[in-house]
């Protein structure tokens, strides 16, 4: 049977954006917010994780490298031991952020900058240390957002009220919360080290601050599927987070998830099997959900699977294509 006119310009319709865009890009929320050319300084503070007792070189989650998530432009060797003290931490961190912002503003013609505690568990300091670091690192330039990465287990009353602390009228606060699964055995065989119990209080203790929270996810973890994914979006929609970065299984060199998979007991999905998860994803998540990342960008030479990988700009442009080929957009089953 045909397909009508009225039923083919509804399929057709997608909802306005800042520019008609089919999801809501981060990159494009702060151009229209501040005018200019805005980008994050990711900053190695000096952290460690819980999840780590032994310190940086321990064992963490299966699939974490020794560089914690720092930015790639800062992985130079040189990053901040976690058990330095305090002054050389301060030293240190101001020395990425001047490093950071000329990089920016040579390699991007940036404007505008954002501090980003990146690395590692950015609240897993006693909250005098987070104090001090975060006042210097606010001092080395005007920044107009703090950002600050950590886990669930890190985050409490006091860390919650010192990072509302830093919200003023022109200068706003994320927190990037890791979840990665709502399935709490999918948590547990990559050795988070939390349970989805603990994600939920700390999420909830970061809105009733009226902090800004974007929520980690890892598409095609061990032993997960669509389904799987599916329910943790399905969670994750109900708690009604203001961005979700989703991240692909991407194994780096020295993990243990690098060893399962050279023992042949783990298989990765491909860019295109998660260029669908991530379409499907985004029709259910709503629309003013903001999109920091949808793939990962680990450096060739430290990534053992997936091998071929897109680069960013290539994926996100796919993205776009097949969003348009498919007639979606964002949002498209979140009230199902």
């Amino acid at each position: 049977m045909g397909v009508n006119s009225k039923t083919k310009e509804k399929a057709l319709s997608i909802p306005e954006s800042a520019d008609d865009y089919p999801y809501t890009s981060y990159a494009r929320i702060l151009k229209e917010k501040y005018g200019k050319r805005v980008y994050r300084v990711g900053v190695d503070g000096g952290f460690s994780c819980p999840n780590r007792p032994s310190g940086r070189s321990s064992p963490g989650c299966t699939y974490c490298d020794g560089f914690g998530a720092l930015s790639t432009y800062q992985r130079d060797g040189e990053g901040v031991e976690e058990r330095r003290n305090l002054p050389s931490r301060l030293e240190e961190t101001e020395r990425q952020i001047r490093r950071g912002i000329m990089f920016l503003q040579h390699r991007y013609k940036a404007e505008f900058f954002i501090l980003y505690f990146q690395a590692f568990s950015g609240t897993f300091d006693t909250p005098e240390n987070l104090k001090r670091l975060y006042d210097h690192g606010l001092s080395c330039h005007p920044f107009v957002e703090l950002v600050v990465s950590t886990r669930p287990d890190c985050v409490d009353e006091e860390k919650a009220a010192l990072l509302r602390s830093y919200k003023t009228a022109e200068r706003d606060v994320w927190v990037e919360l890791g979840l990665q699964s709502a399935r709490d055995a999918t948590l547990q065989r990559i050795r988070r080290g939390h349970n989805r119990r603990c994600f939920e209080k700390a999420f909830r203790l970061l809105k009733d601050h009226g902090l800004k929270t974007a929520v980690h996810l890892i598409f095609g973890l061990p032993g997960e599927d669509w389904k799987d994914i599916e329910y943790t979006i399905r969670y994750l929609r109900d708690l009604d987070p203001e961005g979700v970065k989703i991240h692909n299984l991407h194994i780096p060199a020295g993990t243990a998830l690098a060893e399962e998979y050279l023992s042949g007991e783990l298989s990765v999905p491909s860019l295109p099997r998660h260029l669908d998860y991530t379409l499907k994803a985004l029709e259910l998540l709503p629309r003013e959900v903001v999109l920091l990342r949808l793939t990962c960008d680990t450096p060739d030479n430290r990534l053992v699977a997936p091998r071929g990988t897109w680069a960013k700009a290539f994926f996100y442009q796919q993205v776009l294509e097949e969003m348009k080929r498919r007639q979606t957009y964002q949002g498209r089953l979140a009230g199902q």
